[in-house]
């Protein structure tokens, strides 16, 4: 991997025209390099990303429209259009569009770890349990989800 070049990714244009989609998730990556990796996301109602977490990266969010229900550290919060989301690396989180309304947002990761690797790789994989395999392989820890009480 390459280290950062100056310059613009323009609005509607991604890396190498690059659009992955990620269980219905919709990820255009904008800049890559070793130490940093962002992607503009547009989250459909109802689709979410479960509880998980990156021992090896710091990620963040910045949210451009829509709401977001979140899990943060074990605490239910929600972010908002101009929020921005920190998650140290290690702290359990998860990202649910409960709104009913679509969720326009950025991330971005550092360091870019193998989450460039995995997004390629996950690309329009329907079956989440794969995914989550698959996250497995490549620095992101999915957790089991909570037990019925």
């Amino acid at each position: 991997m390459q280290a950062m070049t100056a310059g613009i990714t323009a609005r509607n244009q991604g890396i190498d025209n690059i659009t992955w989609n990620i269980l219905g998730q919709t990820y255009v990556p904008k800049q890559v390099s070793e130490t940093s990796f962002s992607w503009h996301a547009t989250f459909p109602p109802e689709t979410f990303v479960p509880p998980h977490i990156h021992p090896e990266q710091d990620e963040f969010i910045y949210m451009l429209d829509g709401h977001f229900d979140l899990i943060l550290d074990g605490q239910e919060t929600g972010a908002d259009g101009g929020d921005l989301i920190r998650m140290p690396m290690g702290i359990p989180h998860g990202i649910f569009n409960k709104s009913g309304k679509p969720v326009i947002c950025l991330f971005w990761v550092a360091p870019t770890g193998g989450l460039w690797e995995l997004f390629q790789k996950i690309h329009n994989v329907p079956d989440p349990a794969e995914v989550i395999r698959l996250a497995a392989d490549h620095g992101v820890n999915f957790l089991p989800p909570p037990e019925e009480s």
